[in-house]
């Protein structure tokens, strides 16, 4: 490695040129060194003002370009199967934004070639484990003092949906983050899901079942609920409580700084994940950057993105069907034991 990673980022949308920013300005050790997004004019102004940044429009043709030793991937999701498998053949330590691969068949074998190499290349963009809450949950759930995790009570709202967002996709994009986190904090797989449709909010575009009540077994015999409401209008929250045998733990309340004016006091809600989460995407990116200069990859793994597709898939086909789907896996790899 050089003195600074330089980093190949594919995808200069909304979420690829916020690590562009990230890369550039707040994380230490790293450095843009190729840009890829089939709207070039876009990546030109994604990387406009950093020096040395070569810009392409095949992701292939970024990965090859000179200086890049790792891959941060942002480009939708579709596309992420093949990125992935281009940067295994070059040996470049990769970055990925959920979904690892949208569909299991593609994830697999995105895991089956990670598992070939005989070694970990990737980490999958499960930020919340990143997120300083999330983290001070897990480690009180690992302590042990509340006894064994019973439930976990989640809530996933937006303020909008996009106008390309489908009813599949309040699982398969939004409610994924709370399938890793499920399975991360309480170390246990998920077996089973169930997806109950109230009926749609006056807020939500012409045919899109929102809100959505998704609930999740486990095979340690915890329950998950999931509530996904992506147009409630009013602000971008994500809460969690664990139901523990002797107590609960709760994170996600929104205590902001209270403001009093005219009459009134109240905290302000976020409008967007990039907010929320700022913090998190920020740890996350300099925990993979000295990883990556070391040598090492942490963080969720190929199987872990995996594992979320596998689930959505099932929560979609609850969701279309009505009834209880059970969870396919794979088994897991050594390299993932």
């Amino acid at each position: 490695m050089g003195e600074l990673l330089g980093v190949a980022v594919l995808g200069a949308g909304h979420m690829g040129a916020d690590h562009i920013r990230r890369l550039d300005r707040v994380v230490s050790g790293a450095r843009v060194a190729a840009v890829a997004d089939p709207d070039e004019a876009r990546a030109r102004e994604a990387v406009a003002g950093i020096e040395g940044v070569a810009v392409r429009a095949e992701a292939e043709a970024a990965l090859d370009a000179p200086g890049v030793e790792a891959v941060l991937i942002a480009s939708p999701g579709p596309a992420h199967e093949e990125a992935l498998l281009a940067a295994f053949a070059r040996r470049l330590p990769v970055l990925c934004e959920k979904p690892m691969v949208p569909e299991p068949a593609g994830a697999l074998r995105v895991l089956e070639a990670e598992a070939r190499l005989g070694r970990r290349l990737a980490q999958v963009g499960f930020m919340r484990r990143y997120d300083a809450e999330y983290r001070r949950l897990k480690a009180v759930l690992d302590g042990g003092g509340l006894g064994r995790p019973l439930m976990l009570h989640c809530v996933h709202r937006n303020v909008s949906s996009p106008p390309e967002f489908t009813s599949a996709m309040l699982i398969d994009s939004s409610v994924s983050h709370e399938i890793d986190a499920a399975r991360w904090l309480l170390g246990q797989e998920l077996t089973a899901v169930t997806v109950l449709r109230p009926r749609p909010s006056a807020g939500a575009p012409q045919g899109l079942r929102d809100p959505q009540f998704a609930l999740f077994e486990t095979d340690g015999g915890a329950l998950v609920d999931v509530e996904v409401f992506v147009n409630c209008g009013f602000g971008y929250q994500v809460r969690c409580e664990a139901v523990c045998e002797s107590g609960s733990v709760r994170v996600g309340d929104d205590r902001g700084p209270l403001v009093t004016t005219e009459g009134s006091a109240g905290t302000r809600v976020p409008q967007d994940y990039l907010v929320r989460f700022a913090d998190a995407y920020d740890r996350e990116v300099q925990a993979w950057v000295d990883a990556t200069r070391r040598g090492r990859v942490t963080g969720a793994t190929a199987w872990d993105g995996y594992a979320a597709s596998a689930v959505a898939e099932a929560g979609v086909r609850a969701l279309e069907t009505g009834a209880r789907v059970m969870v396919d896996l794979a088994p897991r790899p050594a390299l993932y034991a």
